[in-house]
């Protein structure tokens, strides 16, 4: 967009460098963005051409992890910029009484003074900056935050720059760490329980026709109304409609039951009606029912009675491509071992990482974890969303108050992954294409989408590295608790 008389800056063009990528670590790269940032926080340091500021920007650093770097940069190169970005001004600027390009250099100068300052900026400090990290061999793993800043043209350019840093992480004696190795051993009172939970799910529920009172098994087809006592003699009034049901279902005996239901229904038959009051415990799940009393009024409508099915070969092929009874049983138990297995290697090795992190104590980033507390809450907000929590709900969760929550489990798994990267790099651990290749075909099935337009995602956000990060933990803790587990 050119400049007009209201002060809008034109677009820098070829001759303008943009603010570059500055190398960091690999796990939190300080990408454009980042760049972008760190020549934001500069702005307004720079702003006042005749002496240098300090400023504090951007969140918390742990002093413990934080480096600086000075920078001075001559004041010829200073002055290059400075009449590099006055010329593009010169050219692109439309002001009135003065023909395009022939605008004199003073009024560019007077006129756009703050956006030719922050274009100098965004061509010299973002280089300048990745330069001197590289000279010192740093790696931030944080936006650099700019504390101080001079620049006037024609002087030296002098700024200092503040970021993060992985901490040395001493993991002498890891091998010595060990961790018991669980019995995954399948009996068969496990493998009976989940049999009879699928037959369960199976059943069917079919209408008693005989004349005979319910008994403990059976579910009963009830209408109601429930008037709520809130204390003693008196009601929630005419303000609080009754509770009422017209085809409520309830087992004779079964464990979800009120037991004041079973025994005031228990020996009814089809079409008698009752009155009973039911008084409910304080933490009963229903909260307009806990520590009350209610009056029901309640019909049996019907009767109706579970039928299981005979786990026969008839059964087996109903449940996949099975001939027999057998041959589904043996997949089950199959299956259930290897559940059971990977459910309790999985807790040994979260314990075997807890270890780790118990004995190796060190500084964390602060920006790194933000990031964690950032990835908790996400994953906590998804599984909100999966059990029905609306946005706007969402929206009124105290978001301070759950981060603080979240801080002291983000900073173990924090400490866990930088132990195991650390361990990855000691013992030469790394990630293949065909393992990566693996993974990208199972995320790209899960997302039903074409695995070229997955990858090209993840690489322009960033996922690939974050997966292969991944990745390489998850085999760097499996090699070690085949290992380390006794």
């Amino acid at each position: 967009m050119s400049p007009t008389e209201s002060t809008t800056p034109p677009q820098t063009g070829e001759e303008t460098q943009p603010p570059t990528e500055i190398g960091a670590h690999e796990s939190t790269p300080v990408n454009d963005q980042d760049a972008s940032s760190l020549v934001e926080t500069s702005a307004e340091a720079a702003h006042d051409h005749d002496h240098s500021h300090t400023h504090d920007h951007g969140p918390t650093l742990n002093p413990e992890c934080t480096r600086q770097v000075d920078v001075e940069v001559p004041a010829d190169e200073v002055s290059q910029a400075f009449a590099t970005v006055v010329k593009q001004y010169r050219r692109m600027a439309r002001i009135p009484g003065f023909r395009a390009g022939k605008v004199p250099e003073s009024v560019i100068r007077r006129k756009f003074a703050d956006q030719i300052q922050q274009d100098v900026l965004e061509q010299i400090l973002p280089p300048k900056f990745r330069a001197a990290i590289e000279q010192q061999g740093i790696q931030p793993v944080s936006q650099p935050q700019v504390t101080s800043m001079h620049l006037v043209d024609g002087e030296p350019m002098r700024f200092q720059a503040a970021f993060e840093v992985l901490p040395t992480i001493d993991i002498t004696g890891y091998e010595q760490v060990k961790v018991d190795r669980p019995n995954a051993t399948l009996d068969d009172a496990e493998f009976e329980a989940e049999l009879a939970h699928v037959r369960e799910s199976h059943a069917v529920m079919e209408p008693v026709e005989e004349d005979r009172p319910l008994v403990d098994g059976d579910f009963a087809q009830i209408r109601f109304t429930g008037l709520v006592h809130t204390g003693e003699g008196s009601t929630e009034g005419d303000a609080a409609k009754p509770i009422e049901g017209d085809d409520a279902t309830v087992e004779i005996g079964g464990p979800n039951t009120v037991e004041a239901f079973t025994d005031a229904l228990r020996g009814a038959k089809v079409g008698q009606q009752m009155q009973f009051e039911v008084s409910y415990p304080q933490d009963f799940t229903e909260k307009r029912l806990a520590g009350n009393s209610v009056a029901y009024d309640v019909e049996v409508k019907g009767i109706r009675k579970k039928i299981l099915p005979e786990l026969d070969d008839a059964f087996a092929k109903q449940m996949g491509e099975y001939e027999t009874i057998d041959q589904f049983k043996e997949k089950l138990r199959e299956h259930m071992a290897n559940e059971k297995r990977r459910h309790l290697e999985s807790e040994a090795k979260d314990k075997l990482i807890g270890s780790f992190v118990e004995r190796f104590q060190f500084p964390v980033p602060e920006s790194l974890l933000q990031q964690q507390i950032d990835a908790r809450l996400d994953r906590g907000l998804r599984a909100l969303a999966a059990q029905g929590m609306t946005t706007e709900q969402m929206r009124n969760l105290d978001f301070t108050r759950l981060r603080t929550a979240q801080r002291e489990s983000a900073m173990n798994e924090l400490r866990g992954s930088l132990i195991l990267d650390r361990i990855a790099a000691v013992e030469n651990i790394e990630v293949v294409d065909e393992e990566m290749e693996s993974q990208l075909q199972l995320l790209a099935y899960q997302a039903r989408e074409p695995i070229e337009v997955l990858r090209k995602r993840l690489t322009e956000d960033g996922g690939l590295t974050r997966i292969r990060e991944q990745l390489r933990r998850e085999k760097t803790v499996n090699q070690l608790f085949e290992r380390l587990a006794a």
